[in-house]
């Protein structure tokens, strides 16, 4: 990866929805709430074609041309196909297996209404957005026909919805700045509080001041928020528009919480993608960041937020050309990003109707490492997106690297708020146990399992992806600490460390335990004891103080599981012999010389047990006089 492409820290999706381009014939139309691209060609009698980046084989089918369409969506589940072609009616078609496939129309009930558009909010409910009202209904397919539900009137200029959070927002009064938002859910309809967005400055005419353009609605970090694109006048002293955050409770009165500054002026889009707020600037083809969970200027009531990466073009895309492999060869053709054709959609959706692709935007977490410097702050980041963990891993990774070592508070900092992160998910998780246990659960049919996000990081984590690089050194700190107990006698602790884990059992730790066994008796014991946890077999001990040298031990281990008998005299003395210690040496050849005599009534070793080389060491050292004469009787 090249330095420049580690800087890019958004891209478009690999796989978008190819779509027919629009032109005279085709006209192009997308769903917010199923996240589909309708092309209908000459009013849908030529074909219309429905693809999603969710679905698998597109939707094709054929309806008659009855006039321009104005408007075209399915309802949840693609049950019932909705189309508006006049401002006074809907038509309906069923896609159901068991219903007449025949159309049926729907006109709005208000005298001299004039429909502006339809949600749909569930697979049968839908509502009309007029100029004088909404109208809830719900869609009958088998009897073709539609019951109205609730309705209310009010001047409306303009609509939006979230399919997300079920809640349409009406744009009224004369300047469209006094928003009324309205929830739905299974056949009900609630009035939330309207509010008013402040605009720039005093409008001098009356005439409609708030564009749909400037405002969108997302759900951050699970609450709902209406943001302003807040355009300042040139002539003001402002440093350029800024991105208002209205925060919009199910009930009680919407606040403003945020305020993001963007520092510059001109044409912005706004996307939503992984709980960040994104601000597209195309006169200088780049974007910028926002995350409003990150510490900001707090005033008291409002929060003023800085873009958390300095400002980057989205990452360079190809347009992979279509055809088949022959025609492929050829290199594919570069995206004009940041066109003027491009249509942004919530939460994290791009449409180039003149090209014909539906992108969704994506974060990339690894190069915001190189750009955030501050790693407090950058695992404050971090912790709050989705796919975070090898991130993170990685980031914890380099603190701890020579090339790249961060210093001691840093390093705490960070593995404190990993810490809060796993004791956090911990509590929850051991709260909800309780809760079960006890039965409350049933009073609480809305009681649920804490996620584990990816940003719960655990100690098999930590030790797998950072730590076990360190493992073989890790040894010599425990020694260390062990060393330093036993010099200053304090076995005592010495034994908590070990009854409480503090040093955590290890194979080259019972070795040094049984080295100190002269020093501290006691230390044999427990070494053997922690050899047991760690199940290992009797003679891989052997085999494991014999490799650290550890004859006698080994030795005194295996006379005290009783197997003294049966071990192999060479493989001891080979042992003995490498240490370099002719009084161990001789020590070790005397105890297999009296074992010989014991169950032979001979010292000497016989041919079977290869001991020849050893014998000569003996008496080059010791003398033939030193060896074992048979005991007679």
């Amino acid at each position: 990866m090249s330095e420049e492409e580690e800087d890019y820290y958004l891209e478009l999706c690999e796989r978008p929805v190819h779509f027919e381009k629009a032109n005279p014939v085709n006209c192009v139309f997308f769903d917010e709430a199923n996240k589909q691209v309708f092309a209908v060609r000459s009013g849908g009698a030529t074909g219309v074609v429905v693809k999603g980046p969710e679905d698998r084989s597109p939707i094709s089918f054929r309806m008659e041309d009855k006039g321009e369409v104005k408007c075209i969506k399915f309802s949840l589940g693609n049950k019932i196909l909705a189309v508006q072609r006049t401002a006074k009616t809907v038509d309906f078609l069923n896609f159901l297996p068991d219903c007449p496939h025949l159309e049926y129309t729907q006109e709005c009930k208000t005298k001299n209404a004039n429909i502006l558009g339809f949600c749909w909010t569930s697979s049968t409910e839908i509502v009309f957005i007029t100029d004088q009202g909404i109208e809830f209904y719900q869609v009958l397919p088998e009897k073709r026909s539609l019951k109205l539900l609730k309705s209310q009137n009010i001047n409306v200029n303009w609509y939006m919805y979230c399919p997300e959070s079920s809640v349409i927002l009406l744009s009224t009064t004369v300047l469209g700045n006094v928003l009324q938002p309205f929830y739905f859910r299974a056949g009900t309809m609630s009035k939330l509080s309207k509010f008013e967005i402040e605009l720039p400055a005093a409008p001098k005419s009356t005439k409609l001041s708030l564009s749909e353009r400037d405002i969108a609605m997302a759900t951050i970090y699970g609450q709902l928020h209406v943001l302003f694109l807040r355009h300042h006048s040139r002539t003001s002293n402002s440093a350029g528009a800024e991105v208002v955050l209205y925060h919009l409770p199910r009930e009680g009165v919407c606040k403003k919480t945020h305020i993001l500054k963007l520092n510059r002026t001109g044409k912005f889009a706004l996307n939503v993608v992984d709980n960040l707020v994104v601000v597209h600037h195309q006169d200088t083809e780049t974007s910028v960041i926002f995350d409003i969970k990150l510490r900001g200027e707090f005033d008291g009531t409002i929060t003023l937020h800085h873009p958390v990466l300095p400002a980057r073009s989205i990452q360079p895309y190809q347009i992979p050309m279509a055809g088949p492999a022959s025609v492929t060869s050829q290199s594919p053709v570069p995206c004009k990003l940041y066109s003027s054709s491009w249509i942004v959609f919530q939460p994290d959706i791009i449409i180039s109707a003149s090209q014909g692709y539906l992108w969704t935007l994506q974060v990339k977490l690894q190069p915001v490492v190189n750009l955030l410097l501050d790693k407090g702050r950058l695992m404050d980041f971090l912790l709050q997106r989705r796919d975070c963990k090898m991130v993170i891993l990685s980031v914890c990774s380099q603190m701890l690297s020579e090339s790249d070592r961060g210093t001691l508070p840093v390093i705490a900092t960070v593995f404190d708020k990993l810490n809060h992160e796993y004791k956090k998910y911990l509590e929850a998780e051991q709260n909800y146990t309780m809760v079960v246990e006890t039965g409350q659960s049933r009073s609480n049919p809305l009681l649920k399992r804490p996620v584990r996000t990816q940003a719960v990081i655990d100690q098999s984590d930590m030790y797998t992806h950072v730590l076990s690089v360190f493992t073989e050194k890790k040894h010599y700190l425990h020694e260390l600490v062990i060393k330093t107990l036993v010099q200053h006698n304090l076995f005592y602790m010495l034994h908590q460390f070990l009854q409480y884990h503090v040093l955590s059992d290890s194979k080259p730790l019972a070795c040094l335990l049984l080295s100190l066994e002269s020093i501290y008796p006691p230390a044999h014991q427990l070494s053997l004891d922690m050899l047991k946890r760690l199940s290992t077999a009797n003679d891989e001990i052997v085999e494991v103080l014999l490799s650290k040298h550890q004859v006698l031990a080994a030795l005194r281990f295996i006379r005290g599981i009783g197997g003294h008998d049966n071990i192999s005299a060479r493989k001891f003395l080979d042992a003995a012999k490498q240490t370099e210690d002719n009084m161990l040496f001789y020590t070790i050849f005397r105890f297999f010389e009296q074992r010989n005599q014991r169950l032979r009534g001979n010292p000497n070793f016989t041919p079977g047990e290869h001991c020849d080389e050893h014998v000569a060491f003996f008496k080059q050292v010791f003398g033939d006089q030193a060896l074992m004469k048979p005991t007679t009787f």
